[in-house]
């Protein structure tokens, strides 16, 4: 058996980790915090988060899960954006001094761009922008003149 003075110090400085910081990693990717914004955030490098990421599970589950929800946010309001909807809308009148308040619902229309990019990126073989070009390889420029005309 051997004695505690026998034992190694540890190796390294000891981790600045503290639990708390999984539930502000999480709020901070709901808010689209890339790695380099948590370091900062939590005062330290890039380095130590990928630390972090490989040794407390909760952390990178807190990260993914943040991720996730916030571009799933993002592409329900994308998709809604391109194919138009309606949000309700309260119309304030004043009424010879009298404020009077109406609810209404409001047609967002259909944005071209927004479908666009979502076609691209949902299925780009069939909405990518194409570019095709033919090339023609000869040493006879008089031949490369007449390939080019009958294109």
């Amino acid at each position: 058996m051997a004695d505690a003075k026998d034992k190694k110090p540890p190796v390294g400085r000891p981790t600045q980790y503290k639990e708390e910081y999984v539930k502000q990693a999480y709020n901070l990717c709901l808010l689209g915090a890339t790695n380099d914004d948590l370091a900062r955030a939590f005062e330290v490098s890039g380095t130590t988060i990928d630390n972090w990421i490989a040794k407390h599970t909760e952390f990178i589950g807190a990260l993914k899960a943040g991720r996730e929800e916030a571009d799933a946010v993002v592409a329900k309001s994308l998709y809604k954006r391109a194919i138009g909807h309606t949000v309700p809308e309260t119309k304030v009148f004043n009424n010879q001094g009298e404020i009077l308040t109406h609810e209404v619902e409001k047609h967002i229309p259909a944005d071209t761009t927004a479908a666009i990019f979502w076609l691209k990126n949902r299925q780009p073989a069939k909405w990518r922008d194409r570019v095709e070009q033919k090339v023609v390889m000869s040493d006879d420029f008089d031949e490369l003149m007449s390939a080019n005309d009958e294109s």
